[in-house]
């Protein structure tokens, strides 16, 4: 059995309680293209960017189109990407800035991808963006996590869904129908972030 083949099983095992808890299946929820040309709108990156669940390639394809080198990795291989990649095991970076649309699930499956994240760009000296469901600013769990290491700026998006596995119809659809946010982190950032609101229809 092979070390990606051990990881992936690994993976799976998390992200059984969010199958349970009515989520899509390994919390497959493709992230619009209007979303990341959004950030893209008032955010730039000086360097590669790391997207670590890339899913179908939903928001690595925009990064690429807008002239940044991608390496994409994700639990599941969606035939785009290294697939059986478990991030929250990875050890080191693989280029100097992270952008993605994490796996929320249960039990702080969102949180700990965050902080891996920032693990890994305190080590390249890199940004973090995270698409973020809105009602996590508002949790009293997180309140220590984001007053320690606040982002630099959080950008309100007024319109978006995420469906799961990018169907309409399936069972889970009603979950996707939250409001979602862009939180940054920056290196050296100290003190409150910047918020902003981002109009995804500009970018449909």
């Amino acid at each position: 059995m092979t070390t990606s083949t051990n990881r992936a099983q690994t993976g799976r095992a998390r992200y059984t309680a969010s199958r349970r808890a009515g989520r899509a299946p390994l919390e497959f929820y493709p992230t619009p293209p209007e979303a990341t040309r959004a950030l893209l709108s008032v955010e730039s990156f000086d360097g590669p960017i790391w997207e670590p669940a890339c899913g179908d390639g939903a928001i690595a394809r925009e990064l690429s189109s807008a002239g940044y080198h991608v390496t994409a990795t994700d639990l599941v291989d969606r035939g785009f990407g290294e697939g059986g990649f478990d991030f929250l095991k990875s050890a080191k970076p693989l280029a100097k800035h992270i952008i993605t649309n994490p796996p929320y699930g249960t039990h702080g499956l969102g949180d700990a991808f965050v902080r891996r994240a920032l693990i890994h760009t305190r080590k390249s000296g890199g940004s973090v963006a995270m698409l973020l469901n809105l009602r996590s600013l508002a949790n009293p769990d997180r309140h220590k996590k984001f007053t320690k290491t606040p982002p630099a700026a959080i950008y309100f998006l007024d319109d978006l869904t995420c469906w799961p596995e990018g169907k309409p119809t399936t069972k889970s659809a009603r979950i996707a129908r939250q409001q979602y946010y862009w939180a940054v982190w920056k290196p050296g950032h100290i003190g409150a972030p910047k918020c902003w609101w981002l109009s995804t229809r500009d970018f449909k």
